[in-house]
């Protein structure tokens, strides 16, 4: 008969050994076959379930195949900073606009627990570290974050039906509260990163005519309320913008005065950046709804008309060899080729399947030349509004003059009106001339500087209106010579005809374009 000394110690000695085959089982699977490592797991876990009364649930940060991140998981992290926080030793800071002080969340590998109805469940947060790394120049992170909750299996429904619902609700309430704008941008390792937004743009300051940035706004907001109209009609809850216009016209500002005026997270797309249609897709799955995707300079950013040029061959074979001889060199060279983002893969990330993904999107491109873009980029349906982003207009500099100036009124601005109404000035090249550039500049020195700005301005596109007006005539001279020429040879005129015929007909043309007026002579307009 067992005395209570030695029942304790038979009794240790088992925890002992099954702690030893706790700590050396994972070293031993990789010499156990997968059927048998299969059955000792199944053979584990029952025993475990047998001794065990709690209840593990897993919260992963990414759903599916690493696709989009968890809503679940986001409310929930929302949810610990609000109410764990004060009670973990390891936090992570985060710093926001217009907060004194940082946000604090669970830092990885840190438990807390809590009190619902009486009932204590415990929180942990966690880490799946790769043990190994694939070669290349730019490795992705395989890092997987993850929430477990704990809790005693006689209190499965209470945490099952009202804790967790109670937490998810509460975790969203908390994270819109809290929302912070974040501006982000796609590199080819990591996918998303992001910063702060803090660009301090808005319609109030935006230098554009009163009428159509009223006509902006309506717009938008008629797009927030919009949910259960596109849902009546069968469309994706998204809107898409074309602004173009001169460089220096405010598109960028246009862009930072939308994200602010709806409080929306800003995504700068940068398609050079995008490896392939398969990457594009995922970056657009892993946007989150209320935001704004920005492709600036779409005609510059990639060659989307499928007439890609293909590499150039090597011509030194000694070079060849050297790669050869030299893997890490060719495995740079590799990773440094031109995108492969195909037209068909983008039109389907703008208004394919996918991009109902997550709703209430805007989708805005920028470009300085509109006839260089594919019809099938700007077509209606997926660009819904056209805003032409033009000079700056007298309206638009009185707000200029209010922001740098703070004058609304000012005897010179009858100088400036009739100037800016003649002139093609762009709103950033009228501000470079409004900002003082010394302490000694007042109001009426920087509106001055600006005249002589316009004035020189006005005098230059005379000269080179001119110019113009004199290639034209010159080149309306030479085709009709030309054609002159091509009738006299159809017809079999010898050369010296030809020649007569078309210095005489030269003289006359010339005379005709004089007398109707398109020739300009040299005086100033």
């Amino acid at each position: 008969m067992f005395v209570p000394g030695e029942m304790f110690a038979s009794f240790g000695s088992a925890i002992g050994g099954l702690a030893f085959i706790c700590v050396m089982f994972p070293r031993w699977q990789q010499y156990v076959p997968p059927q048998i490592r299969a059955l000792l797991d199944r053979g584990v876990n029952k025993l475990m379930n047998l001794f065990y009364p709690y209840v593990l649930i897993v919260f992963s940060e990414f759903e599916g195949d690493r696709l989009a991140r968890s809503e679940t998981y986001m409310a929930i992290q929302s949810y610990l900073k609000e109410h764990a926080t004060s009670r973990s030793r390891r936090l992570k800071a985060e710093t926001v606009k217009h907060s004194q002080s940082p946000i604090l969340s669970m830092g990885d590998n840190e438990e807390v627990s809590e009190m619902f109805e009486e009932v204590k469940v415990w929180w942990a947060s966690r880490k799946r570290v790769p043990r190994s790394t694939s070669l290349s120049l730019y490795p992705m992170t395989e890092d997987r974050r993850y929430y477990r909750l704990l809790f005693h299996r006689r209190h499965r429904e209470l945490i099952t039906e009202s804790y967790i619902k109670h937490v998810l609700t509460e975790g969203k309430a908390i994270a819109h509260r809290n929302r912070v704008q974040k501006l982000y941008t796609n590199n080819p390792s990591k996918g998303w990163s992001y910063a702060p937004f803090e660009h301090p743009a808005n319609f109030e300051t935006l230098a554009m005519d009163p009428n159509k940035k009223r006509e902006i706004i309506n717009d938008l907001k008629k797009f927030t309320e919009g949910k259960e109209y596109y849902a009546k009609i069968g469309k994706p809850w998204k809107r898409g913008y074309l602004l173009y216009g001169p460089p220096g016209t405010g598109k960028s500002t246009m862009i930072a005065a939308m994200a602010n005026f709806l409080n929306y997270d800003v995504y700068d797309l940068e398609l050079t950046a995008v490896k392939d249609n398969t990457m594009l897709k995922k970056l657009l799955i892993e946007t989150s709804s209320k935001s704004i995707i920005m492709i600036e300079d779409i005609d510059c950013s990639l060659d989307l008309t499928g007439q890609r040029k293909k590499k150039k061959k090597e011509d030194d074979d000694d070079e060849d060899d050297e790669e050869n001889a030299n893997p890490a060199k060719k495995l740079v060279k590799e990773e440094q080729t031109s995108s492969k983002v195909t037209l068909s893969g983008f039109l389907n990330f703008i208004d394919g399947i996918w991009s109902a993904c997550r709703g209430e999107k805007i989708i805005i491109f920028t470009t300085n030349h509109v006839d260089k873009l594919d019809p099938a980029l700007i077509r209606r349906g997926r660009m819904d509004k056209r805003i032409e982003m033009s000079y700056c207009c007298f309206e638009a500099f009185k707000i200029l003059a209010k922001n740098y100036l703070d004058i609304e009124d000012h005897p010179l601005f009858e100088t400036i009106s009739p100037l800016l109404g003649e002139t093609n000035m762009t709103p950033a090249d009228v501000t470079e001339n409004l900002m003082p550039k010394s302490d000694d500049e007042d109001a009426e020195a920087c509106l001055r500087n600006l005249i002589e700005a316009l004035k020189a301005a006005k005098k230059e596109a005379r000269k080179k209106a001119k110019e113009e007006s004199r290639a034209k005539a010159k080149e309306g001279k030479e085709k009709k010579v030309s054609g002159e020429k091509e009738e006299a040879k159809e017809s079999g005129t010898s050369a010296e005809e030809v020649k007569e015929n078309g210095d005489i007909s030269g003289g006359v043309a010339a005379e005709e374009v004089t007398e109707d007026g398109v020739a300009v002579p040299d005086v100033e307009v």
